[in-house]
């Protein structure tokens, strides 16, 4: 018995339904975010691994595939050996999100860019998960950035073309969890958390849907932290939400609160929640952060934050920077049916007899009044190629036969 020919784990093939309807849907995504005054841009696939290692990256540098360099010797080898580092060995890795490169893209053409400009970029990225459902080893983002705007209308402008652009999606029952990184700050200092457990710390407390109050304690006092007092604080920090101005608690860092709100005003046909306890993962978020969540997927949909200091990195001069990554794949699992069919599809099902000629010219004509056409020809089982033409997406057909001139289209499903 052949062995089954697999694509690699983690990595998936995409028939032509599934494709189609993976194109029609960013197809809505990029549409609506250019409508919203962002420009798309394309970086390579692969960079320098140096700067996919700079610390820019978090955790994610961890999971990052990198690209041996030509033309290894034995003595590359024997070095990479002895220091117990395989990267010596590379000198490209692919990218494991959008991030990074956009940094490096501003970085090499902001001569030639607006004073704050608005991106748009998507493609394939690639991280050594674990596979399983939802987390893939190659999945596609969807980002948009705004560099340039140190004020919060960088945010607002991201929040509303999101919202907006999952809309157009059709998908609906949204929340968007929104915090900031200062009132985090703010919150391991009321607990006497030093600074030098804070990245930790907070590592630990994004875990808190997962392992519940209990469990982030007990990291915490597992990394050496005092946690006294933290289980109670954070069951009641859960709860908080925009009523806390009047009488700010001693972890809330206020202006940063007060920014919130502001945002929250601004937005009123946006569903905003304030979760305290909202972290986002990665170390290079400065300031504003935000999710997209959805009753019916267990992660988050869409996610972002202010990053100020990363472009700085490249350029040695500071560029604030805010961005908002939505989770394609998750995003495709939740859209109803209609929101990516492929439209006004015929097929033309004819005789065998027919001239091709003739075949071209009927197809030319159709295409005229449809936004998609196919031959097809008639098999004996033609039951069979409808259910076919109907999972595709077609929504009429016609039987052609040697005399026919004008195709009588009958619907499909």
């Amino acid at each position: 018995m052949a062995s089954p020919v697999n694509p690699p784990r983690g990595m998936r093939d995409f028939l032509p339904v599934d494709k189609g309807r993976r194109e029609r849907a960013l197809a809505t995504i990029k549409r609506v975010y250019a409508q919203h005054g962002f420009d798309e841009i394309e970086t390579p696939v692969v960079e320098d691994i140096a700067r996919l290692h700079s610390g820019l990256g978090g955790d994610n540098e961890k999971l990052a595939y990198s690209v041996l360099r030509r033309g290894i010797t034995r003595e590359d080898l024997a070095d990479a050996a002895e220091a117990d580092d395989a990267l010596r060995l590379a000198d490209l890795g692919l990218r494991y999100d959008l991030t990074v490169p956009l940094a490096r893209f501003y970085a090499s053409h902001r001569a030639e860019l607006p004073g704050v400009f608005r991106s748009l970029q998507t493609g394939p990225v690639w991280r050594a998960e674990r596979p399983q459902k939802g987390r893939y080893r190659q999945f596609v983002q969807c980002d948009i950035d705004v560099l340039g705007e140190a004020g919060p209308l960088a945010e607002l402008e991201l929040l509303t073309a999101t919202n907006a652009a999952l809309a157009a999606l059709g998908l609906t029952g949204t929340t968007v969890r929104i915090n900031d990184r200062r009132i985090l700050s703010r919150l391991l200092a009321s607990w006497g958390i030093p600074g030098h457990f804070g990245e930790r710390a907070l590592i630990t407390i994004d875990k808190l849907d997962k392992v519940g109050v209990d469990g982030v304690v007990e990291e915490l006092r597992a990394l050496g932290v005092d946690t006294a007092g933290i289980a109670d604080s954070l069951r009641g920090i859960q709860s908080a939400g925009w009523e806390l101005e009047a009488a700010a608690p001693a972890w809330l860092d206020l202006d940063a609160y007060r920014e919130l709100l502001m945002l929250r005003d601004a937005l009123p046909g946006v569903p905003l929640a304030f979760d305290p306890t909202l972290v986002r993962g990665m170390g290079y978020y400065t300031g504003t952060i935000f999710e997209i969540t959805h009753p019916d997927s267990g992660s988050s949909v869409a996610g972002g934050g202010r990053y100020d200091g990363m472009i700085g990195r490249f350029l040695g001069t500071e560029v604030p920077a805010v961005g908002f990554s939505i989770g394609f794949e998750r995003i495709l699992d939740l859209l109803p049916d209609e929101a990516a069919s492929p439209g006004d599809s015929v097929a033309l099902v004819h005789d065998k007899d027919v001239p091709p000629a003739r075949l071209l010219q009927l197809k030319q004509e159709a295409l005229a009044g449809h936004e998609r056409v196919r031959l097809e020809r008639r098999p004996r089982n033609l039951a069979g190629l409808l259910d076919t033409l109907t999972a595709a997406g077609y929504t009429a057909f016609a039987l052609v036969g040697p005399d026919t001139t004008e195709p009588a289209y009958r619907p499909l499903g």
